[in-house]
């Protein structure tokens, strides 16, 4: 660890540093903090545990990075970091360091979320709404998966997947409303901006389903992805061995391939 902090330090220095890291800020380090978080979850989605090893260090860097920056400015350092992290997991296991017990993972996140909220409220956060404190800078499928959570705790919640399901065929037919209302008035500004709306309704409800199946929206759509990928690189070499490529083929064509595609990962 004292390695890694020196080679962050040498390279911020300005005597003989690194001339790009030595540009970089908060802001612009931010977005690669966000990405290797994401490399570290495909690493485990692959099973690939000597490529999390790797990921998880490019992870840890961004942290030893945007601690060097902060001591810079003498804001605080990475001890720092590592001391308030040690002190916040201890305060919020007091089952686990102090005197209160629980006998499954719900009492433990209840009493989570209410250390959370005293610790806001000791802040200075007045804010005592169910679902103070979700960071508005996650992403939104996640955003959306913690605004449901904290609602099901205080009860507001579907009894299960059926209404969800149904919810979810109710929005998939305003969506079908709205886009035959652009159909008929493609340059209607109200129109694109009520079929965003309604497709913002079905993505949130689809969001919810997940969380009833107890499904990571992430991690299904990564499946999604990752399937989608595999597939389209499969309808390629299959179009490719024909001696031809799947520029210029009709998509009746295309789909053949697609077809054949999934037949091969089937079999």
């Amino acid at each position: 660890m004292q390695r890694l902090l020196a080679i962050m330090a040498r390279l911020r220095d300005p005597d003989g540093g690194c001339p790009w890291d030595l540009e970089q800020d908060f802001a612009s380090i931010a977005p690669y903090t966000i990405e290797e978080a994401y490399e570290v979850a495909d690493a485990i989605d692959r099973g690939d545990l000597p490529a999390l090893c790797e990921e998880l260090g490019d992870l840890l860097l961004q942290v030893v990075f945007h601690a060097q920056m902060a001591s810079e400015q003498g804001a605080f350092g990475f001890d720092d970091v590592a001391n308030a992290i040690s002190e916040k997991m201890e305060r919020r296991h007091p089952h686990v360091f102090g005197d209160a017990t629980h006998d499954d993972a719900e009492g433990v996140l209840r009493e989570w979320d209410a250390i959370k909220r005293a610790e806001r409220a000791a802040a200075g956060d007045a804010d005592t709404s169910a679902l103070a404190g979700i960071a508005r800078g996650l992403p939104e499928w996640q955003r959306a998966t913690k605004l449901q959570h904290r609602a099901a705790r205080v009860g507001f919640d579907w009894p299960g997947p059926a209404p969800v399901i149904a919810k979810l065929e109710e929005e998939l037919e305003e969506v079908r409303v709205e886009f035959a209302a652009v159909a008929r008035e493609p340059g209607d500004a109200a129109a694109r901006d009520r079929i965003e709306a309604e497709i913002g309704d079905l993505l949130f409800v689809a969001a919810n389903l997940a969380r009833h199946a107890r499904v990571d929206v992430g991690s299904a759509l990564r499946r999604a992805n990752q399937k989608f990928e595999r597939r389209f690189r499969s309808m390629e070499a299959l179009a490719a061995s024909d001696g031809t490529g799947l520029q210029g083929l009709s998509l009746e064509e295309q789909d053949r391939y697609w077809d054949l595609a999934k037949a091969r990962e089937d079999n």
